[in-house]
């Protein structure tokens, strides 16, 4: 169990502070933080993510401040190994949907599902109480696109939340949206805790495919997802992305280059 006075000091890749952790670290931490009555905030930082925030100092502030910050993406774990300041293993925002699930369910905390596309969180809510028998989910709920920009709207989503009193919160909406709106939540929800987890209300609903565990774990699910979404995804990840990615490995290689 990781408590939070002795968790061990952040990991710097990219700019970003990363939290060295497994996943089941993360899940025993959720677990002891809820049952002492306190709430959280998890981001999962891919490539992309880091992208954003080496660009934008206040989104670099918006993931720092989170709870715990876990890497989502390979090429920041390959990264910290090439600094010499190893994470344990890559944490991913759908894994941690469905493991956080999976002890939700033997708790009986209630779980909301915000975001995704149409339907998304219904049919995930179908999916994880059937593979997870005992779940409670409170809510499930795709918000209108753009609503987040009508101060009316974003205020409706915000009490249609905290009125189902979750214990959990899964929102995915995409960064820096969802954790934008997430950090609004805690004031609403002090006690819960919430994880930014983008595409993994669709993958959990079955309505976008994943890609195998092989890929997975060679640092491929990218290419797969490209190769399902490529009208949406191309130019963020060959265009934006993947220069980005091959500047932080270089440079992780170069610091290796120069220990030698």
């Amino acid at each position: 169990m990781i408590l939070l006075a002795t968790a061990p000091r952040r990991i710097r890749v990219g700019g970003l502070g990363l939290d060295p952790v497994r996943e089941h670290d993360v899940v025993e931490r959720v677990a002891a933080e809820l049952a002492a009555g306190r709430g959280g905030r998890i981001v999962t930082p891919n490539v992309d993510i880091c992208r954003l925030a080496a660009a934008d100092p206040a989104l670099g502030r918006l993931v720092a401040s989170a709870d715990l910050v876990v890497a989502d993406g390979m090429p920041l774990v390959w990264a910290a190994r090439l600094l010499g300041t190893p994470l344990p293993e890559r944490v991913t925002g759908a894994d941690l949907l469905r493991a956080l699930s999976a002890r939700a369910a033997r708790h009986g905390w209630p779980v909301y599902l915000l975001g995704g596309p149409y339907g998304a969180p219904e049919r995930a809510a179908h999916e994880l109480v059937r593979a997870f028998p005992g779940l409670r989910i409170c809510g499930a709920h795709a918000p209108a696109h753009g609503f987040d920009s009508c101060r009316e709207e974003r205020a409706a989503v915000r009490r249609r939340v905290a009125t189902a009193r979750p214990r959990l919160v899964f929102v995915g909406l995409g960064f820096p949206r969802q954790d934008l709106l997430i950090a609004e939540l805690r004031r609403d929800l002090p006690g819960a805790w919430f994880l930014g987890c983008g595409a993994a209300l669709a993958f959990a609903a079955g309505m976008v495919p994943r890609a195998p565990w092989w890929m997975r774990r060679a640092g491929l699910e990218w290419a797969f997802r490209l190769a399902t979404e490529p009208g949406r995804l191309a130019r963020r990840y060959l265009v934006d992305d993947l220069p980005f990615a091959a500047r932080l490995l270089g440079r992780g290689l170069a610091a290796r280059l120069v220990r030698r």
